[in-house]
């Protein structure tokens, strides 16, 4: 099982390495698999073991990273311009979260990055199917790396990812108590999640007026347009309720001249004005919400020399070439809510931290905090109480880079200055939020 490999300089990066099985390596090694998670359902991983120069990996957190989209992918995106050891360009990242814990990128759902179907009937349609899936794979992983069976083991996520996760950690609590995989589970973080859709949607229009990103016109426009969500989603027509969130966008486009979904500071209108494009209305959201995450020079790495680094990609597999038929069996679940999945972890006794970066649009901070306002959990009105605690710039000290409120079992992050995508845009607060979170700060 797996491949591991020296990570000691960028020119080992096309080293293919073929030793079998999930050896105790030294520090900077990695390994990578697929695992066969349901009959014609191929799931890719890929582990960076913790490089601390004052721990062992074996002493440090052990966290999975789970990407958006759905679609994105995590081996990619998230380890390449996020928080893995090298950027896209190949150089060291001064804030990657391997030098303080071991890192475990999943390309799920399946067809996502490296991961792949062999037929339509195989691709996921649900967070149910998802939770199941890596179930089977961390079944899988647990067994075939028993040192890691006793490492506090975190899951951390972004967008869709976090929906994922949601759904996911309650399955893998359920399975740790039965018996079924032996981890040390220490917890969930959903990093601008997709929990409550439609609590987003309904906040974009407040949160770009009073950013001054529409006038009274634009507010009743998106305003107008977030109406049609909502009665959809009360009826519970969720496949239309997601191409109705497609119809949403567009009029935010269209009265914003363009804002950038992922940081309304920042605007690329040929990346991201896509209103006018032509093709149905999955075209369109995957031209969003997952070409961003597969930008051609990501694709060319990833295609390229890690594809012959990694050695075992099935010869007819593109990286990310599956990704749009991910999001599509995906629509008719896309706008359902995780709100009660999220108090059933808390109730559970389950660690959640919820975090959210201050630019953020399309998962905006205005409607996370609506729906944790309406969680049922019992400490809830203890954490309402409480004041947010202001924590230094790491960068910058006595400039305030964020602010945190923890109760019980339940934590928020408030990450100043950061969009969507929360370690590109603040990674040495992203950093360090994780060392916090997972106890080592």
């Amino acid at each position: 099982m797996g491949r591991t490999e020296a990570f000691c300089s960028v020119l080992c990066l096309l080293a293919v390495v073929a030793n079998k099985g999930l050896c105790s390596p030294l520090a900077g090694k990695e390994a990578w698999d697929y695992v066969d998670v349901r009959d014609g359902a191929h799931m890719f991983w890929w582990l960076y073991y913790a490089d601390s120069q004052t721990a062992q990996y074996t002493d440090l957190p052990l966290i999975m990273w789970l990407q958006g989209g759905p679609g994105g992918s995590g081996s990619g995106f998230g380890n390449f311009e996020e928080i893995g050891p090298l950027d896209k360009d190949l150089k060291p990242r001064k804030t990657s979260w391997v030098q303080a814990a071991s890192v475990l990128f999943v390309d799920n759902p399946v067809g996502t990055g490296f991961s792949y179907t062999d037929r339509p009937d195989s691709y996921a349609t649900n967070v149910a199917t998802v939770a199941s899936d890596m179930l089977v794979l961390l079944q899988d992983f647990f067994n075939k790396a028993p040192e890691f069976q006793s490492v506090p083991f975190y899951i951390f996520s972004e967008s869709y990812g976090g929906k994922m996760a949601a759904a996911i950690s309650l399955e893998l609590h359920k399975a740790i108590g039965q018996g079924k995989v032996k981890c040390n589970f220490a917890g969930v973080a959903l990093g601008d999640s997709w929990i409550s859709p439609l609590d987003s949607v309904m906040t974009w229009g407040p949160y770009l007026y009073t950013t001054s990103l529409l006038d009274d016109h634009g507010l009743a426009d998106v305003s107008s347009a977030a109406e049609d969500v909502k009665k959809a989603v009360e009826q519970e027509q969720f496949a239309k309720a997601t191409e109705l969130w497609s119809v949403a966008e567009t009029v935010v486009e269209q009265n914003t001249n363009g804002v950038n979904f992922y940081n309304i500071l920042t605007q690329d209108p040929d990346e991201r004005r896509t209103s006018a494009a032509g093709g149905d209305f999955i075209s369109l959201l995957t031209r969003r919400h997952i070409r961003p995450l597969h930008s051609q020079s990501l694709g060319e790495l990833m295609n390229g020399p890690i594809r012959k680094k990694l050695g075992i990609i099935p010869q007819n597999v593109t990286w990310g070439g599956q990704a749009e038929y991910v999001f599509s069996y995906m629509a008719g679940d896309f706008m359902r809510p995780v709100v009660d999945v999220v108090d059933q972890l808390l109730d559970a006794g389950v660690n959640v931290t919820i975090y959210n970066g201050q630019l953020d649009l399309i998962v905006d901070t205005m409607g996370q905090e609506l729906w944790v306002k309406r969680l049922k959990w019992e400490g809830l009105s203890g954490f309402n109480d409480l004041r947010w605690t202001p924590l230094d710039d790491p960068v910058s000290p006595g400039v305030t880079g964020a602010f945190c409120k923890t109760y019980k079992n339940f934590a928020f992050y408030w990450i100043l200055k950061a969009g969507h995508m929360i370690p590109s845009d603040q990674g040495p607060m992203a950093l360090q939020m994780m060392k916090m979170i997972t106890d080592q700060n």
